[in-house]
């Protein structure tokens, strides 16, 4: 009797240890995919970031006068370049360059000669898919970060990730409430 209560315990503790190990692995590879995530994403931005300048330059040389925009724009363009931003303050310095553009855009609606550049509307075109796959890469990482945060927060997972510094991880979101909202069209 005793043998076959040992050999349960045994048992269990083999369970026990091999679901430790399935659920830390399982973890792991989630911190991995949320970390890919994140680095397609600062990919993307950087595109963004290079054609900026580009941008601008053109802009430049159509509305020189426009120099508080354009500034505005470069500034923007500077912080949200700089490395070692959380998704969450990197969200925050992606709205304020957004809107910046948005400015900058603007501006060049009062300009038909540079919206009817050429290199205006590649540069316009450029950004705007880099800013299709910007979003794309937002709704990959947020459904990784969604899914490691689930695992974390939820028992018995919870446990393993408490006791191997797992964490819930940033989600990355637009915080610009104009973005939000759907624009005004009238015809």
């Amino acid at each position: 009797m005793l043998e076959i209560f040992l050999i349960i315990i045994f048992a269990l503790i083999v369970i026990a240890v091999l679901w430790a190990i399935s659920a830390y692995n399982g973890l792991v590879r989630l911190r991995n995919l949320v970390q890919e995530a994140w680095r397609q994403i600062d990919v993307e931005l950087q595109r963004r970031h290079d054609l900026i300048p580009n941008l601008v330059e053109t802009v430049k040389g159509y509305a020189g006068h426009e120099k508080s925009t354009l500034e505005e724009v470069t500034q923007a363009r500077t912080i949200a370049a700089a490395p070692g931003s959380t998704p969450g303050q990197q969200a925050q310095q992606e709205n304020v360059l957004t809107q910046a553009l948005g400015r900058l855009f603007a501006v060049a609606e009062a300009y038909p000669d540079l919206k009817a550049n050429q290199n205006f509307m590649e540069l316009q075109r450029e950004l705007t898919n880099t800013e299709d796959r910007v979003a794309a890469g937002r709704r990959f990482y947020n459904a990784n970060v969604r899914t490691i945060n689930t695992k974390v927060e939820t028992f018995p997972t919870s446990i393993i990730a408490n006791m191997f510094g797992f964490h819930r991880e940033e989600y990355f979101e637009v915080e610009d409430q104009a973005a939000r909202q759907a624009p005004n069209v009238q015809f």
